[in-house]
């Protein structure tokens, strides 16, 4: 486990914008770690980039000094000038031996991650250990690694409730929408088509609704939007007439006051009267307290959510100690592992040594002695050779077996 490392630069210490310096695209992912991998000698390499976090996870004798540092991100050729690159130097986290293989798993299991309990920091160390292994740079080590990271993950997902409560604004209005039990397929008015609209009306079509209509302030973002959906779109100017009326409202709109007023809303009825469901999700909000205390409306708002959210991430953090019991558990199941499979190739060269030797003993050391045997003779001793062979290459695999299930992981490391 010595020769484990990881070089990490993470949202703790480096700002997000500065992260996208040290992202590598993947045309030039396979050509820049070759060169790395072939200057400094390093055997297996993966690289992972997320968007908020940067690291390289490799085998060798290397110390993580500074200068080995520098010279790393120098050979990376990171799109950052080399006056700034020292920079770097004073937020880069290095992980070596057991610190490292525990940072892997927590950082797997997303226990480190900028939003705790995210599922998809695990498809995405897959992913970036996948093209790297495909590319040649990673060999049994992380393997058996990987092996290990996923088992864990999914204990850790299964057994403990780290992911189990939504915490993202998206999730929480889907939720709160099926749960106001709306038509099968409601018509839904989009009003505004920014990243927040864009993310829950993907979300609403991920689940079968397809009656949508958008206005935005500019066209073309609307534009956008609205063929991804399928749907028809207007600009905001237009929204008072717009005659079809609606079941669900989404609004969020960067502006700085409500936008919807008593006026507007009831033109936006078109004469009915039943209780609609308005997903307001601007700061501040886009409809104004009196269509609220006026209007028979189920009203789901941002900062609701958000306390909701706030509520589930607290009970995320409470889950961390569960969900290293399971990670340590994992390490300890893990390092005999490792080592029996290092046994195991190591005792590849055995045979080969053993028919290297018996080839010797019968054409060189006792060639004249075997050519003066009778064929029977040679027959009972090709016989007890070949037998004497086999249990050769059998007893060593199985005495080094036996120490590793004696002896305790701590006792091996």
């Amino acid at each position: 486990m010595k020769n484990l490392k990881v070089i990490a630069f993470t949202h703790k210490h480096v700002d997000l914008k500065d992260l996208g310096n040290l992202v590598i695209c993947n045309e030039e992912l396979e050509g820049r770690l070759m060169s790395l991998k072939n200057a400094l000698d390093i055997p297996e390499i993966f690289y992972i980039a997320t968007c908020n976090r940067v690291e390289f996870i490799f085998c060798g004798a290397h110390e993580l000094t500074d200068s080995f540092i520098a010279d790393f991100m120098q050979r990376m050729n990171f799109c950052v000038p080399a006056d700034q690159l020292h920079c770097y130097l004073g937020q880069v986290n290095r992980y070596t031996d057991m610190n490292a293989l525990t940072h892997l798993f927590r950082m797997s299991c997303s226990l480190e991650s900028l939003v705790v309990g995210e599922k998809e920091i695990l498809a995405q160390v897959r992913r970036a250990y996948e093209r790297c292994r495909q590319a040649g740079f990673t060999g049994d080590f992380l393997r058996l690694t990987m092996d290990q990271l996923v088992k864990t993950a999914k204990e850790v997902y299964t057994y403990t409730n780290i992911s189990k409560n939504p915490i993202s604004v998206v999730s929480l209005a889907y939720r709160k929408l099926k749960e106001a039990k709306i038509p099968s397929n409601p018509r839904i008015l989009v009003i505004g088509s920014g990243e927040t609209n864009q993310n829950l009306t993907k979300y609403l079509k991920k689940h079968k609704y397809t009656d949508f209509v958008v206005f935005n302030r500019t066209s073309a973002n609307a534009k956008k939007l609205a063929e991804e959906l399928n749907a028809p779109y207007y600009s905001l100017a237009e929204l008072g007439n717009y005659k079809r009326g609606f079941d669900v409202m989404i609004t969020c709109t960067g502006s700085p006051e409500a936008i919807i007023d008593n006026n507007l809303y009831k033109l936006l009825l078109n004469g009915e009267t039943d209780k609609k469901i308005i997903v307001d999700l601007a700061i501040p909000n886009d409809i104004s307290d009196e269509v609220i205390a006026t209007f028979p409306i189920h009203y789901i708002e941002v900062s609701s959510l958000q306390k909701i959210a706030e509520k589930n991430m607290q009970e995320r953090r409470n889950e961390l100690e569960s969900a290293d019991v399971i990670i340590q558990k994992n390490i300890a199941e893990f390092l005999p592992i490792l080592k029996q499979r290092r046994v195991e190739v190591a005792m590849r060269q055995v045979p080969e040594t053993i028919k290297e030797i018996k080839s010797f003993a019968l054409n060189e050391v006792f060639a004249k002695d075997v050519d003066n045997l009778d064929p029977a003779a040679r027959e009972v001793l090709e016989k007890v050779i070949n037998y004497m062979e086999k249990k050769y290459i059998k007893v060593p695999m199985v005495m080094a077996k036996e120490i590793l299930v004696k002896n305790s992981p701590n006792e091996l490391n």
